[in-house]
């Protein structure tokens, strides 16, 4: 037991009024980390190297159980609503003490680290956890001390407490079920329990950063991002499931972070210093790169089926879930960038799973379409694995991340537009789902087609090529794409009843516009008017 560990953390852990742990084991590393996982039964090793984990229950967020602190600093910053519940500061103040007499007598695995690659605008963090792999989550997912800052005493400005453990009780801690994850700006505190999934750890940090950076003028962004040969910078937004992991991770180019950036008056810059990727029926010929990781020691892969006699892994099998995840430090990417940073961005690209079988595959959008669908955030999500439902639900995600955008969706739009001005960024809105029909019909797009259609886009070589206007969505659709069948490009024609798309496009144009209303008095009439035509 590597109990010695814990000298000189107790104190700042008893400011924290932590009491009487039997143990802290303190910025381990990830060998030991691993080797506590495994003799704890936390999780098994897998062939070639992997830590297998189960979470439980909870095999994704629980964003109907997620709050922030109501108080002075919040009240009028906060736009309250179903992704950030208010919460009185008396029942957090009751709750956190109820979790810190939970924690008496318990063993305490703390990682100290920061979130923000970019010098200046580093957060220094704490998270502090009763598990050893989500201790060694942590330390994949974000940024260790190096150099210099490893041998000055670390002070967080935000600490996670993560007690997996303890459930809350709904009639007493005012919480919605026995899941929680509580945000307190004033106490600069996260509270989090009744789930071992870990994506809530760094998702609550950059729910945390989206509401500090915007103060500093700085656009934080739900997005991947990579770097081209010439050093020119791309961002990929999208929802789960849209592939912006899987297109940011290109051979071509170098990977700044596949999930949260932030966009200041430098440049780009990773909030992260890992990934936390989806494996799900993962391909080693379309996502090389990702698909190693999954073989490597130092990984964490979430929920994925193993063999108990042999320990392969089976990415194939959703038996457990869809959501299938790996967790990895940036550094097992062959090809991702040192510093975690890049120039200004170049090009956006606008990533929609389109269910309903509509969307052109590749447009490019003007600077009002673009704030237009950045205010949407479109994607559409499919009945999984549900027998005979077919029916896609369309999904409408204020700027590609509405969960963790605690400010009113204009702050974010704003700055998006202050900065694409300033940069003369171009945007693309690409469609990564289904062509010939809806889910269930139609095919989902082939990745190699995605992937020329955005190098294309990336490279400059649309730049000169005529486009058609798409009648439904107002979009400038390229007439070509190097690789790409011309069919391909044309969703209309794919359809074997032309009159059937139509019927299907009318249907998805309307939802936009129902979900646009909202915004319709804060953006100007040019925005308002970028949407998808009324025919």
């Amino acid at each position: 037991m590597l109990r010695h560990r814990d000298t000189g953390i107790r104190g700042a852990l008893g400011r924290l009024g932590i009491r009487n742990p039997a143990a802290v084991l303190w910025n381990l590393p990830s060998a030991a980390l691993f080797e506590e996982a495994v003799r704890r039964g936390e999780g098994v090793t897998a062939h070639e190297g992997p830590l297998v984990v189960r979470t439980g229950e909870h095999t994704g967020r629980a964003a109907d159980d997620k709050f922030v602190v109501r108080d002075a600093l919040t009240e009028d910053r906060v736009a309250w609503g179903k992704s950030h519940q208010p919460l009185a500061g008396e029942a957090f103040q009751a709750l956190h003490h109820r979790v810190l007499a939970y924690l008496q007598g318990r063993e305490l695995f703390v990682q100290d680290a920061f979130a923000g690659a970019e010098p200046s605008c580093r957060l220094p963090i704490r998270v502090i956890t009763e598990h050893a792999w989500h201790a060694l989550f942590a330390r994949n997912m974000f940024l260790l001390p190096r150099g210099e800052e490893a041998r000055r005493p670390h002070e967080p400005q935000f600490t996670v407490l993560h007690v997996p453990g303890f459930r809350a009780a709904p009639e007493i801690d005012r919480t919605r079920a026995e899941v929680f994850i509580i945000l307190d700006f004033t106490r600069r505190l996260v509270l989090i329990g009744g789930t071992r999934y870990a994506g809530e750890i760094k998702k609550s940090i950059f729910t945390v950063m989206n509401y500090l950076l915007p103060e500093r003028g700085i656009l934080p962004m739900h997005c991947s991002a990579n770097i081209g040969p010439g050093g020119d910078t791309a961002l990929f937004f999208g929802l789960s499931g849209t592939g912006k992991t899987t297109l940011s991770a290109d051979p071509e180019r170098r990977l700044i972070g596949d999930d949260e950036h932030g966009w200041s008056e430098h440049g780009v810059f990773n909030i992260e210093g890992g990934c936390y990727a989806k494996v799900i029926r993962l391909s080693p010929e379309a996502e090389p790169e990702i698909y190693a990781t999954t073989r490597r020691f130092g990984t964490i892969l979430e929920n994925v089926v193993i063999d108990p006699e042999t320990r392969h892994i089976d990415l194939d099998s959703d038996a457990v879930t869809e959501n299938t995840r790996a967790s990895y430090p940036l550094s097992a990417i062959d090809n991702a960038s040192a510093t975690g940073m890049g120039d200004t961005p170049r090009n956006l690209i606008f990533l929609a799973c389109d269910a309903f079988g509509v969307l052109p595959p590749i447009s490019r959008l003007t600077p009002e379409q673009a704030m237009y669908h950045f205010l949407s955030g479109y994607t559409a999500k499919v009945a999984g694995t549900e027998v005979g439902i077919k029916e896609p639900k369309a999904t409408f995600s204020t700027c590609f991340g509405a969960p963790f955008m605690p400010l009113h969706p204009s702050v974010y739009a704003r700055l998006l537009g202050e900065r694409m001005k300033e940069s003369g960024a171009r945007a693309w809105l690409v469609n990564t789902g289904w062509s010939g029909g809806p889910y269930g019909v139609g095919e989902r797009m082939k990745i190699v087609h995605t992937r020329a259609m955005v190098r294309a886009a990336l490279s400059g070589a649309l730049d000169g090529v005529a486009s058609e206007v798409d009648p439904w969505f107002g979009l400038a659709v390229p007439a070509a794409v190097p690789g790409v069948p011309a069919q391909v490009l044309r969703p209309r024609q794919n359809w074997a009843d032309p009159q059937a798309y139509d019927r299907q496009a009318r249907q998805l144009a309307e939802m936009f516009h129902h979900n646009f209303v909202q915004y319709g008095d804060q953006v100007s009439p040019a925005v308002r008017a970028a949407g998808p035509r009324r025919i």
